[in-house]
């Protein structure tokens, strides 16, 4: 299979390729570092961590963030934990099985070099955390704790409560704050990244927007590390932040980045189901709460009983009937796909009849009310908040949502692009995953990037470069600003009938759809032609009101919609082109008779990466990187 992706996997046994490539690659000097900029654009887990750590080994740091501060970041949000292959309990875990899941778990459609780093890395991860403070929930005699999640069969979670993602970046946004007050990194908050500066071929700088005051800026550096996240938002209703977007990736996509894998986007299964046309997004309840709480609905169509008054006789605990070896603690994307199964059966629960059950009363019988409140206290405060409803009472109801997306811009073993000098951190890269992310393995990815890999592997890029001294007044820098100036003037300029937000809603239900959790040819198609005419309207009808020069939300959400539009097409696309079933994408024409994932190994084992191409017929062009698999060989995942 032809190919001009390079993924620069380095030679000999997977379990030594990273201790022997961190050996062979260049080094930079202690004085000379002093003498590069870095740009890290995202100040969550893999950009606040890479930022600490490079600035730590001495360089320049400039980084940015659309907050306030770097801790409003998205990764706050997450809930559930992070895994490492510590093994403190016992039970059989190791780095290879750790490696072993998740390749399995991702459907055979990762790179099995970098899985297996993620792994070896997991553990230093878990003891550099420790030394941050970072608070783990610990046993009795002091000793971390672990708990399982979803796609495996030890417990090798570490998690701070429901706060883990909060308390991780609190960890890194302390090693970031330190190196901010040491003069090594200089912080620009309230920035958004609206271009990538390329100079002879070479990332070298970027071009954002201050939301304050208006102004367009343009920023030098040696090399930039991208670390801004997923575009679950592209469905509108998700478990995103609100601002999390799509923007600063597909402005480095336009100048010829390569995004691999879009059409791998994870539906968590355990979110608070919709509940009315108002909402802006939807609530995640961690994946952790899989480990004692039961997945069920009733047994016959239209039972509106009280799930209290509903005997065991009479429900239909699915997961732990068709999955008995893994039982409610089988991967996301099947748990999803199961739950969606039920509610097309009709045997969806809750006013809407578009929710499951996730419940506690037997947890609650086993461990009683200050057992599970002492591990889910602040979830199930956060559920009854929100729905009115007290879980240790009635169950949860529950139903899939968009959370994490596996796809993103392309990179090599290195993280870095098909951009010379842009190195893609975190779920912005097209990720360790495949075409399934396993639970808390995202905060892993995004520390293990920021704090163990790019720290060598940028410093070789430095080292082997030529890089002349560029400064914004460079023609590329006029040229970006005079570009993203002229797209916010147009966008101004807009003053047509329909909101940006309308806009948004209608294209999260085509992709919702037509491109969710199921997909088939004649959507798939439907949902191209609908977004190009989508797309075409936005730009004749959209009302952008406010002006360039203050703080405009307005116009903030016009611009990342705008790219909204471009990427749900390719999103479609990709998912069109790849004519299988695997993990997170899901064609209804590929199905087992038992409604399983159907792969197909023999056309479609590749990463698929998309080459964006100005003025042609077709905007993109599709390039492939073959995945081969020597240590966890082909097989049909099963969960039985």
């Amino acid at each position: 299979m032809a190919t001009k992706l390079d993924a620069k996997v380095p030679g000999g046994p997977i379990e030594e390729k990273w201790d022997n490539h961190r050996f062979d690659m260049k080094l930079v000097n202690p004085a000379n570092k002093r003498k590069f900029d870095i740009i890290v654009v995202g100040t969550g887990l893999a950009g606040a961590s890479a930022a600490a750590s490079l600035a730590e080994l001495g360089y320049n740091v400039k980084s940015f963030c659309i907050h306030d501060s770097p801790r409003r970041a998205h990764s706050i949000a997450a809930q559930g934990g992070i895994n490492a292959a510590k093994n403190y309990p016992n039970d059989g875990d190791s780095i290879y099985r750790l490696f072993y899941d998740t390749v399995k778990g991702g459907d055979f459609r990762s790179r099995e070099a970098n899985v297996y780093r993620l792994a070896q890395i997991s553990n230093h991860i878990i003891d550099h955390c420790v030394a941050l403070g970072v608070p783990f929930a610990r046993e009795y005699g002091g000793l971390l704790s672990n708990r399982s999640f979803g796609g495996a069969q030890v417990s090798r979670t570490f998690y701070a409560r429901g706060q883990t993602g909060q308390q991780l970046l609190l960890g890194a946004y302390s090693s970031l704050m330190r190196q901010v007050g040491l003069g090594k990194v200089r912080l620009y908050p309230r920035r958004e990244m609206l271009d990538l500066v390329v100079v002879d071929g070479k990332a070298r700088g970027i071009t954002c927007r201050n939301l304050i005051t208006g102004e367009i800026e343009s920023h030098e550096g040696h090399a930039v590390v991208l670390a801004t996240g997923g575009y679950g938002n592209i469905f509108f209703l998700s478990t995103n932040a609100k601002n999390s977007n799509v923007t600063a990736s597909w402005r480095c996509h336009k100048k010829g980045a390569l995004f691999a894998n879009p059409c791998f986007t994870q539906i968590h299964p355990t979110c608070i189901p919709v509940s009315g046309d108002y909402q802006s997004k939807l609530t995640l309840m961690s994946e952790s709460l899989r480990n004692d709480g039961r997945v069920w609905v009733p047994k016959q169509k239209g039972d509106k009983r009280s799930p209290q008054d509903i005997p065991n006789e009479d429900r239909d605990y699915y997961l732990e009937r068709i999955y008995p070896s893994f039982g409610n603690l089988v991967p996301r994307d099947v748990a999803s796909r199961q739950a969606k199964f039920r509610v097309d059966e009709g045997r969806g629960v809750g006013d809407t009849g578009v929710a499951v059950y996730l419940d506690f009363r037997d947890a609650i019988k086993r461990l009683g009310e200050e057992g599970i409140a002492e591990k889910y206290g602040n979830l199930f405060q956060m559920y009854e908040k929100i729905t009115g409803e007290n879980p240790y009472k009635v169950p949860m109801r529950i139903y899939p949502a968009v959370h994490y997306t596996m796809g993103g811009l392309w990179v090599d073993y290195n993280l870095m692009s098909t951009i010379p000098g842009l190195h893609v951190l975190g779920e912005a890269n097209f990720s360790d995953h495949g075409a399934n992310r396993l639970g808390a393995s995202a905060l892993m990815q995004g520390l293990a990037d920021g704090y163990f890999v790019i720290p060598y592997t940028l410093g070789s890029y430095l080292a082997s470069s030529k890089l002349e001294k560029v400064t914004t007044d460079h023609s590329a820098f006029k040229e970006s600003r005079a570009d993203v100036t002229a797209r916010i003037d147009k966008l101004l300029h807009m003053k047509g009938s329909r909101t940006v937000d309308e806009f948004h809603r209608h294209l999260g239900k085509i992709m919702w759809d037509k491109v969710g959790m199921s997909r088939n040819a004649k959507g798939l198609k439907e949902a191209i032609s609908e977004i190009q005419k989508l797309r075409e309207e936005y730009w004749q009808d959209v009302h952008v009101s406010g002006e360039p020069t203050y703080k405009n939300e307005d116009l903030e959400k016009a611009g990342r919609v705008a790219d909204f539009l471009e990427l749900g097409e390719l999103l479609a696309l990709d998912a069109l082109t790849r004519e299988e079933s695997c993990g997170g994408h899901f064609r209804e024409e590929y199905q087992t008779p038992e409604n399983e994932a159907k792969r197909d190994d023999e056309h479609f084992c590749f990463v698929s990466a998309w080459e964006h191409v100005s003025g042609a017929k077709s905007s993109w062009q599709l390039e492939k990187e073959p995945l081969e698999f020597e240590h966890v060989h082909l097989a049909t995942r099963s969960y039985k």
